[in-house]
């Protein structure tokens, strides 16, 4: 897994759907995974090749003759309980640590150093001897620093922890940084992936003895410290600004350095925008799931609340507040905060998610979070309390169903400070651009490290250190490259050859009733070859139709900053159409093994496309096309229509339309990260709203029809409260204006595999219903285990449920009727709604869903009979279907 991925996936909320009606060539062709394809492939290989590589004998030595390390665990000196997140540090303060989890800690330093400070909140500072340049084990007892605070009413029989936390949340809008009129402050973050629990007998593989330097973290006397080795670390410096009214964000990253790694896409990831967790809001997102605030306007209905004490907390008095969710296995945090007895602000926090929760991947998550109070302006009459370091430590463990105890994970971390904080001083309006809201400046990838020294919050360790020369020389190895090559193939389909990227594999091989036996080659211009240019292609024949198929393309940016892509294509191929934007094409080799019917049914097109694309601002994309298409019906399709005396049945060869589309789409807050011409889709909380308009002109390049076509549609996701999960929906309205033959209609999209798509109608048939005017909406409710984490047997499957219904009304206006003979399996919906539901389970295996899908109308016997009466395929009123989906 790749550790920005990782990260950005605990505020993630995508609102992207492929429209189910808008035309494929027309729909927004956002990248849908997180990293562009090159960062997914290294994440992917570099931790691989780290296990069995040589890395030479330069990059092994992390370790030193003349150390001292100190390895040991803390406890309340009164309970004998480990005490997690205590912070540790040698003389000087350089290097520091905190106590994981259980209480353990390793420290080590070279330089010369005879005592650490030992501090944690609500205890009495400690400071122990030890010995210079040696190995020693050392448990540490703290004892607490209680005081006695001013009086403070609790009503008999009241729990005074809940007392407290009412007055927290009647207190967050004065405390929340998000209700101030502006604020700005600079931001360090680290984040850094680790493989931890390696097992001893790794120690003894001939593969790993390059690395063996990692094992001298292992200590007899400490048989619970899990060792790490240090894989990447990515580092930025920026500067942060917000402002209230109106709403506004924007990021400066000044500098931005990732291990193997120089490129803005990252860089700008990397900063303060797309990672922050913000404990005032009444949910969290974590890795996609929503786990509700312990300050939440109703966090009593789900943790329980204790108070502990009542101490210090540098100047602050506090209370220490304990909290834990009242149920088994739901998405709630426990752990501890200490909250300001005066203005009751959160001073600090530390919270983890239980070890039962339903959450993939994940065996442990800590957060730890502290504040401090910083005046607004120069007389400090009014002032603010303001995040002042964030740590985030995630312990992966990709099969936690394994008993084995010794199996490898990788720990993320994220460290995050901020500084030079500026409050109620909004910048002019000029400064905040829509167009540009993050910014990467000039150089920011090639800062030297005599400038590092300075800019860093915190200094690096020795191991973080040696990261960077690690990763560069692991990649310059050959076995490196070859699995990249491997891993690059399988995740994008294509293959590297210089300029040139030949693909995808799964085109290669395919089989329809036209064509019969179809083989493909394809191609696409590599990186390497331009990254303001693409040409792509595809050449295939059919053994049954014994025709060449090809087409061939090309795409240039204009600019980059805004987004101007120009777009030339053209293809003669086959197509299905009435096929969901969303579904494989047919020359997948998956559309060909999972088919539940022969395809027999298809259309010639010859189609010219001229393209432009402009994105004035993040959010807010403009399509321009003109489009040419030649339609052929091939199989068992004609083009039948009626002749002027009202009784011949007449054919005609094809369909020739011209077209001038656009498509406009805004997702107000959407961001983006770019790569070339792919890039990341970071979701937005807000609507995604898509206006589609074409004009077909007669007479145009030997066009039939003159008409109009107008879609609107509306893609949502939306959360109630926490435990239920979310729900996404797509709304959508089309019109066709003028007098069109059936395939120029609305061909609403079904589905012939066993294969689930989430936007077609999948117990519809190919070319079952078409409209000219038409209405559909569908709702997808995950209740992330609600039901079945209730019950004992089923918690540890970690299985979901699922829901989902769909319903579409349309029409056919009489003047469209007779364009054209409609196909005899081709009908309008003037009998009401098409209405389907599905009830499903997902996650199992971590991979797999399987749905049940109810087909609820046009099912009657009346129906059926006619619809196979005229040769259509049998009307499916039950299935099961599966799909695949890797989440957390």
């Amino acid at each position: 897994m790749k550790p920005a991925y990782l990260f950005r996936c605990m505020r993630r909320k995508s609102n992207y759907h492929p429209s189910p009606a808008l035309p494929k060539g027309e729909r927004d062709n956002t990248n849908s995974q997180f990293l562009p394809v090159r960062m997914l492939v290294f994440f992917l290989v570099f931790p691989l090749v780290i296990q069995v590589l040589p890395l030479g004998e330069d990059l092994g030595e992390m370790v030193f003759s003349q150390e001292t390390k100190i390895i040991g665990k803390v406890y309340d000196a009164v309970s004998r309980e480990p005490l997690p997140f205590v912070n540790i540090k040698y003389k000087g303060g350089k290097p520091f640590t905190t106590t994981d989890v259980d209480g353990n800690f390793t420290l080590t330093t070279a330089a010369p150093t005879d005592s650490l400070d030992v501090s944690y909140i609500g205890y009495k500072t400690k400071k122990i001897g030890v010995k210079k340049n040696t190995l020693q084990n050392i448990n540490i007892y703290l004892d607490t620093d209680q005081l006695t605070l001013g009086e403070f009413v609790v009503l008999p029989g009241e729990n005074p922890a809940h007392r407290i936390l009412r007055f927290v949340i009647s207190h967050k809008d004065r405390n929340d940084k998000e209700k101030l009129s502006s604020y700005e402050y600079e931001v360090y973050n680290k984040i850094e992936f680790d493989m931890n629990n390696i097992p001893p007998e790794w120690k003894e593989k001939k593969l790993l003895k390059p690395i063996k330097f990692v094992f001298d973290y292992i200590d007899s006397t400490s048989v619970t410290e899990k060792p790490y080795l240090p894989l990447l670390l990515s580092e930025s410096i920026s500067n942060f600004f917000y402002r209230t009214a109106p709403r506004f964000k924007k990021e400066i990253i000044r500098a931005s350095k990732v291990s193997g790694m120089q490129d803005k896409s990252v860089s700008q990831f990397m900063g303060e925008m797309y990672q922050n967790v913000n404990i005032y809001n009444n949910n969290i997102l974590v890795f996609g799931k929503q786990f509700p605030s312990p300050i939440s306007d109703n966090a009593l209905n789900y943790y329980k609340f204790y108070l502990i004490d009542s101490v210090f907390v540098g100047s602050n008095r506090c209370f220490h507040l304990q909290f834990k969710p009242r149920r088994k296995q739901e998405f709630a945090f426990s752990g501890n905060m200490w909250v300001s007895d005066t203005t009751f602000a959160v001073k600090r926090l530390e919270m983890t998610i239980p070890t039962d929760v339903n959450l993939n991947f994940v065996k442990a998550l800590n957060v730890i979070q502290e504040y401090a109070y910083v005046p607004a302006d120069s007389s400090s009459k009014t002032s603010n309390w303001m995040l002042s370091r964030d740590r985030l430590v995630v312990d992966f463990k990709i099969d936690d169903n394994r008993k084995k105890s010794r199996q490898a994970g990788f720990y993320g971390r994220k460290t995050t400070s901020y500084k030079n904080f500026v409050i109620n001083k909004p910048k002019s309006e000029d400064f905040f651009n829509r167009v540009d809201n993050l910014q990467v400046q000039e150089g920011a990838e090639v800062k030297d490290e005599k400038f590092w020294e300075t800019a860093r919050h915190d200094t690096l360790s020795r191991n973080e250190k040696q990261i960077y020369k690690m990763v560069d020389s692991v990649k310059s190895m050959p076995i490196y490259k070859a699995w990249y090559q491997w891993i690059y193939i399988f995740v994008t389909g294509y293959k590297e050859v210089g300029w040139f990227e030949l693909g995808p594999y799964y085109k290669v091989y395919s089989f329809n009733g036209v064509e019969g036996n179809r083989f493909r080659a394809g191609f696409r211009t590599s990186d390497k070859f331009s990254r303001w240019m693409e040409f792509s292609g595809y050449g295939a024949y059919g053994l049954g139709d014994e025709t060449y198929k090809y087409n061939i393309a090309y795409k240039s940016f204009i600019t980059k900053k805004p987004r101007q892509i120009v777009y030339l294509d053209y293809k003669d191929d086959l197509e299905i159409l009435g096929q969901s934007a969303n579904a494989f094409t047919s020359d997948n080799i998956l559309s060909t093994a999972f088919r539940r019917t022969p395809l027999n049914n298809m259309t010639s097109v010859q189609q010219t496309k001229v393209g432009y694309e402009w994105e004035p601002f993040p959010g807010f994309n403009t399509k321009l096309f003109m489009v040419n298409r030649i339609m052929t019906p091939r199989g068992s399709q004609r083009y039948n229509f009626v002749g002027p005396n009202g009784t011949d049945t007449l054919s005609m060869n094809n369909i020739i339309s011209s077209e001038a589309t656009a498509l406009l789409r805004f997702a107000y807050d959407e961001k983006y990260i770019e790569y070339t011409f792919a890039r990341t889709n970071t979701g937005t909380k807000h609507p995604v709203l898509s206006l589609y308009y074409a004009y077909g002109g007669k007479n145009i390049l030997r066009s039939d029809y003159e008409y109009h076509k107008l879609t609107f549609n509306v893609s949502d996701r939306f959360r109630t409260m926490p435990l239920l999960g979310y729900t996404d929906y797509v709304v959508e309205v089309g019109k066709v204006f003028g007098k069109v033959p059936f395939p120029l209609l609305s061909l609403h999209g079904g589905n012939e595999t066993v294969i689930y798509d989430p936007y077609a109608y999948n117990m519809m048939n190919y070319y079952e219903f078409g409209s000219d005017q038409y209405f559909t909406a569908q709702v997808f409710h995950h209740f992330d285990g609600f039901f079945l984490n209730h019950i004992p047997l089923m918690r540890k499957l970690k299985w979901r449920e699922v829901i989902t219904g769909k319903a579409l009304f349309g029409n056919v206006t009489k003047q469209n009727q007779n364009v054209l003979i409609f196909p005899e399996t081709l009908s309008s919906l003037n009998k009401g709604p098409y209405v389907e539901v599905s009830a499903g389970i997902e996650n199992i295996f971590k991979i797999f869903r399987i749905d049940a899908l109810w087909r609820l109308t046009y099912i009657d016997k009346a129906y059926e009979a006619v619809y196979k009466a005229k040769g259509g395929n049998r009307i499916p009123k039950f299935g099961i279907m599966w799909s695949m989906q890797v989440t957390f």
